[in-house]
């Protein structure tokens, strides 16, 4: 199964690829859809719509898992992210593409077992369940990559392995 994991946001949105299989979690891609400061709003959601639905064609995940929004003090910030999730969503229903929604909370418990686990320590066991030699980078894709974790980790497992798409 094939899990895309989508840390939004307007200036970067972090998006990270693994495959779950009989043998485990691998990465296989990861990264992020930076836009431009100077480009109108409308412009840089555009641009993460099309370069999500890009990676989304390329990769063509079996489930998207993406990061709720949690409210925090600066509203400005909170309707930004909102609004990256929503062309994020978009991109997955135009491709008829399961969504599973989790928490901070709710990521950090699923990879560290710890739900107030500092962003290093998320890293930190991303790059151990990964088996990569060095914790993922940027953070907003190290993130994404957390993620999908978090969703292998809830996923049904009847529904793990569709067809055409185990290992």
């Amino acid at each position: 199964m094939v899990i895309m994991g989508i840390d939004p946001g307007t200036a970067s949105t972090g998006y990270g690829i693994i495959e779950q299989s009989t043998s485990g979690l691998k990465r296989l891609d990861h990264g992020c859809v930076r836009t431009d400061p100077t480009f109108d709003p409308q412009k840089r959601l555009l641009d993460i719509f099309l370069s999500l639905g890009k990676i989304m064609d390329a990769h063509r995940p079996d489930a998207v898992s993406i990061e709720l929004l949690f409210f925090n003090k600066n509203v400005t910030t909170a309707i930004s992210v909102g609004q990256a999730r929503g062309v994020a969503l978009l991109a997955c229903a135009m491709r008829n593409l399961p969504v599973s929604e989790f928490t901070p909370l709710q990521v950090k418990q699923a990879v560290t077992g710890y739900g107030r686990a500092t962003k290093q320590q998320v890293q930190a066991m991303v790059k151990a369940m990964l088996d990569l030699e060095k914790p993922p980078k940027p953070d907003d894709a190290a993130d994404a990559l957390a993620i999908a974790i978090c969703c292998a980790h809830h996923s049904n497992p009847r529904l793990a392995f569709t067809e055409g798409k185990s290992s």
